[in-house]
């Protein structure tokens, strides 16, 4: 089956505007704020998200970037080097509000080594999670406050959200993924640090 386009260039900025006037609505000491994306296209996503913030606000919103590889819970750990982390938070987490920005919710588990990220920098008064896309099949406890669309999908199926700073175009496709080899068995995932950061 094809790709499918499912969120256009100007369906991600209207959808972008709506989140960041939820966030404005439902949070009012803008001043412990902070925005932290979630690297890869978390980080874009944030700072997009501030910008339309600070316009409405006329207040300057902090983002950082974090690097959740070492929090990750299918990397062996000798396999991850804590000295390789490529967060960058220009903010205290102490005693702010933190909004942690991702563009897919799936299982739910890099949301969690995120904020256990998060909790290892410091103690935040708040984390909210704001998402472009929930996909469904969570396998922990977790939801997004503030959710761009929900698209249900099948386990074949992969969610990819590509933005201008890194993939050269915005939109939001769908593809089916055939995740069984010729033995019927789903083969092991091979990941690589570099990869993921």
């Amino acid at each position: 089956m094809p790709d499918k386009v499912l969120l256009t260039s100007s369906d991600i900025g209207r959808t972008i505007t709506r989140l960041a006037h939820e966030i404005v609505e439902r949070n009012d000491e803008y001043e412990k704020l902070v925005l932290v994306g979630i690297r890869t296209r978390g980080v874009p996503l944030a700072y997009r998200l501030s910008e339309k913030i600070q316009d409405y606000l006329n207040k300057t919103i902090p983002v950082g970037a974090l690097d959740i590889t070492v929090h990750r819970d299918d990397l062996l750990p000798q396999k991850v080097r804590p000295e390789s982390s490529h967060s960058e938070i220009p903010a205290a987490i102490t005693g702010n509000n933190i909004i942690l920005v991702d563009d897919v919710i799936y299982t739910g588990r890099s949301v969690r080594a995120a904020m256990d990220a998060l909790i290892n920098l410091g103690r935040p008064q708040r984390i909210q999670l704001v998402v472009l896309v929930d996909r469904g099949h969570r396998e922990l406890p977790i939801r997004a406050d503030y959710v761009g669309k929900n698209i249900p999908t099948s386990r074949n199926e992969d969610i990819q959200v590509r933005f201008v700073e890194v993939d050269g175009k915005d939109e939001v496709i769908i593809r089916s993924v055939n995740k069984r080899n010729q033995s019927g068995r789903i083969p092991k995932q091979k990941f690589s640090v570099e990869a993921l950061s």
